[in-house]
């Protein structure tokens, strides 16, 4: 399976680029991972709703250009739904089994995702009610995925 994860904004923290690393490194036995980065826009301090549906809007417009036709798109979303690390790899192992071979994860910027990426994705996830940076939720989110082939392939992992 390929799984590409889009994400806005750069990791400028060095233990979070360990992390990142690592956890690619470990899911190179199970899939084929790609991270496209995306430029973030700057955000004005006292940005109006405008000026922020604007800076989604061209956030939106480029990751909307790095999503293929025909990959399934999980998009994280604070209104996603939440579920369990094994009902992860069970929709992982399922969408797999289903035919889909290429999953893309969207991760927004600091503003969160234009709805025009909402509409495009068939599911939305949500990691918790909490707000997390997102360069952090890079890593989590391939700790998730690394602990959903664990499962899958009955591997320990622990808990």
């Amino acid at each position: 399976m390929r799984i590409t994860i889009v994400a806005v904004g750069k990791i400028k923290e060095k233990y979070l680029t360990q992390g990142i690393d690592e956890y690619s490194k470990r899911l190179s036995r199970y899939c084929k991972l790609e991270i496209i980065e995306l430029a973030d826009e700057k955000t004005p301090d006292n940005a109006s709703l405008a000026e922020e549906l604007q800076i989604k809007k061209r956030e939106g417009e480029r990751i909307l250009k790095n999503i293929k036709d025909g990959a399934y798109v999980i998009a994280l979303a604070i209104e996603g739904k939440q579920i369990s690390s094994t009902d992860l790899a069970d929709k992982m192992q399922s969408l797999g089994v289903n035919g889909e071979s290429h999953l893309v994860f969207v991760i927004g910027g600091s503003l969160g995702l234009d709805d025009a990426v909402i509409k495009r994705a068939d599911y939305l996830l949500s990691f918790s009610k909490m707000t997390f940076p997102h360069q952090l939720m890079r890593m989590v989110l391939l700790e998730q995925v690394y602990r959903g082939y664990r499962i899958i392939n009955g591997e320990p992992y622990h808990k």
